[in-house]
C-alpha cells in the first residue's frame, strides 16, 4: 500500500494545498503543474512514480484548492511558493518536474535557489516569448472558453485534443473515447478532475500574467542542476526547436524527444514519461 496524505501549508500568507504520495528516504519529487491545471493533472504521472519515489504535487496559487489571492502573479511568487512549501514540509533539497509554466517556475527556481534543487525535468515549455501577444492572447482564449469547458466538458475536451495530441493519438481517442488509456486515466476521470474548482476567467489572468516578458533563456546557462528535458516531436504549442535551443543552453542536459508526439504528453505518453524520469532520478 503506499503512502498518501493530503494537507495545507500556509505559505508566503496564503494556503497551498498539497498532496503526498509515496515513501523513501531520498531526495522527493515535485512536480509543478501548467497554466490553469490542478495537481490532478499529474494523475497519469504521479501515481506510478510514487511507487519509486516520495511524490509532492500541489495547487499552484490561484488554481484548485490553494488560495487565490489578487493578482497578477509572477515566477518569483511561484518560485517562493514552492520554497515555502519546502520548508513547511522541512526539506532542503527537491528534485523539480514542471510542464510549461510548471517548468518555467522550476527554471526560475533553479536560478533563485540553487542549493535547494538536486534534479530538474522540464516538459513541454519554452523559456522566452518574442512577444507577448502569444500571452495576451492565451490569456483571452483560455477565459473565453471556460463556460465551454464547465458546461460540456467531454466536448470541450475532445475539442482541445486536435492541439494538444499527435494526429494518431486523436484518431485513438475519437475511435475509443471511453478506453482507460494505458490502464492509468480515462477521458472522464480527466474531464471530472478538471470541472472540480474550477478556474475564474480572473484565476486565468492572475496565473497567466506571469509569462509576461518571459525570457529565461539568456540565464539558462547558470543552472548547474542535472536537466532532463522532454519534448514532443510534433508540438504546436512548445515547439520542440524552443527546447532544443534550451538543451544548448543549460550545461548539464540531455534531451529526449518523442517521437509522434504533440504537447500533453503527460496524458498520452505516460508510460514512457514515468520510465524517462525513473531512470534519470534513480
Amino acid at each position: 500500500m503506499i503512502f498518501f496524505t493530503m494537507a495545507i501549508a500556509k505559505v508566503n500568507g496564503i494556503k497551498i494545498d498539497y498532496e503526498i504520495q509515496g515513501e523513501g528516504n531520498d531526495i522527493p519529487l515535485i512536480l509543478v503543474s501548467g497554466w490553469a491545471l490542478k495537481k490532478q493533472m499529474w494523475l497519469a504521472v504521479a501515481p506510478p512514480l510514487s511507487e519509486h519515489f516520495k511524490v509532492i504535487t500541489f495547487d499552484n496559487r490561484g488554481c484548485g484548492k490553494s488560495d487565490r489571492p489578487e493578482g497578477p502573479y509572477s515566477l518569483d511568487d511561484y518560485a517562493d511558493d514552492i520554497l515555502g512549501l519546502m520548508d513547511h514540509l522541512n526539506l532542503d533539497k527537491a528534485n523539480l518536474m514542471g510542464y510549461a509554466l510548471g517548468a518555467m517556475i522550476v527554471m526560475h527556481f533553479a536560478l533563485k535557489y540553487v542549493d535547494h534543487v538536486d534534479k530538474l525535468i522540464l516538459l513541454n515549455t519554452v523559456a522566452k516569448y518574442d512577444t507577448d501577444d502569444l500571452v495576451l492572447d492565451g490569456i483571452k482564449i483560455n477565459s473565453k472558453a471556460l463556460d465551454f469547458q464547465q458546461n460540456a466538458p467531454k466536448k470541450y475536451f475532445m475539442k482541445s485534443a486536435k492541439m494538444a495530441f499527435h494526429r494518431g493519438f486523436i484518431k485513438e481517442l475519437e475511435e475509443n473515447p471511453d478506453k482507460k488509456f494505458h490502464n492509468l486515466w480515462t477521458v472522464d476521470e480527466w474531464v471530472k478532475e478538471y470541472n472540480i474548482d474550477a478556474q475564474t476567467p480572473q484565476d486565468v489572468e492572475n496565473q497567466g500574467k506571469a509569462m509576461l516578458g518571459l525570457n529565461l533563456l539568456e540565464d539558462l546557462d547558470k543552472i548547474s542542476a542535472e536537466t532532463l528535458i522532454i519534448a514532443g516531436s510534433n508540438n504546436k504549442i512548445h515547439p520542440k526547436t524552443a527546447m532544443e535551443a534550451m538543451h544548448e543552453k543549460i550545461p548539464n542536459s540531455t534531451i529526449e524527444v518523442l517521437k509522434r508526439a504533440g504537447d500533453m504528453t503527460y496524458l498520452s505518453r505516460a508510460p514512457e514519461i514515468n520510465q524517462l524520469v525513473i531512470d534519470f532520478l534513480k
